[in-house]
């Protein structure tokens, strides 16, 4: 059983939904700071999720068969579509993966539902440093699935940003073990405002590292991983190249393999 309920910052129930493989919910109502969606589920869950209209499908993986979505309000809303998560009328839409969906290679990090602070389910990007504390700038911003990165500062250009700090790394849990097989990394591309890395290291679960070389371009540039089981991976020791720029970014952050059953 699949079960939806959206609450107010009172805790109130406003609506409620379930279904044993696909919960559906249209809720008609404007909302408000506090509101948030409480998904319940069996655990170790993978479901779809699509949290707003505006928002891609997202592949949640719930371990502890719970998952709570806080609705983003004010500042929070800029790293999303103009007009997400306004107006009168919304729908929230669950439904249980396959086991087919679940054994395919598929890009592991993706996850539109991703939010920033602490989280119950999974994959979850986190970072040490996000440029001003803006959401635009947000660790999570580079697991929505977009790759639009020849600008900066607003959707769909959002990105991950380090303020200019050297130690700078982010992190990508899986929630559970994963064997992943390579990875992708687009840097934000807003030349001449952008600098670009020119190397750095994925370290995994495991305590392993990769060292890898970046090019300047806003192309996908690929890691191989080697096939390895891991929870999650992290980007750290990533090195400036020397254009007078202080602002490297990443724009898309993706892993390729499948789930470790």
């Amino acid at each position: 059983m699949i079960s939806i309920r959206v609450l107010n910052a009172r805790d109130e129930v406003i609506a409620e939904r379930s279904h044993g493989e696909e919960a559906l919910l249209c809720l008609d109502r404007e909302w408000e700071a506090g509101d948030r969606i409480e998904i319940q589920t069996e655990p170790a869950a993978h479901l779809r999720a699509r949290m707003d209209v505006t928002l891609p499908e997202a592949e949640a993986y719930l371990p502890e068969g719970r998952m709570t979505w806080r609705i983003p309000m004010g500042e929070h809303r800029l790293a999303y579509a103009p007009g997400a998560f306004e107006g009168k009328r919304h729908i929230i839409s669950l439904r249980r993966m396959t086991d087919k969906e679940i054994r395919e290679d598929r890009d592991l990090a993706r996850n539109p539902a991703d939010l920033r602070g602490d989280t119950d389910f999974y994959p979850h990007c986190t970072a040490n440093v996000e440029t001003r504390n803006e959401s635009v700038f947000a660790a999570r911003n580079v697991i929505d699935g977009l790759r639009f990165n020849t600008y900066h500062g607003e959707w769909p250009f959002e990105s991950w940003g380090i303020g200019a700090r050297e130690d700078a790394w982010c992190l990508i849990d899986f929630g559970r073990d994963v064997i992943a097989w390579r990875m992708a990394l687009t840097l934000r591309a807003d030349f001449p405002h952008d600098a670009y890395w020119v190397s750095g290291h994925a370290v995994d679960s495991n305590g392993a590292e990769i060292a890898f070389d970046l090019q300047k371009t806003g192309e996908r540039q690929w890691v191989e991983l080697g096939g390895r089981t891991v929870r999650w991976l992290r980007l750290e020791r990533m090195v400036k190249s020397d254009d007078p720029s202080a602002f490297p970014s990443l724009r898309s952050w993706e892993v390729y393999g499948r789930d470790a059953l």
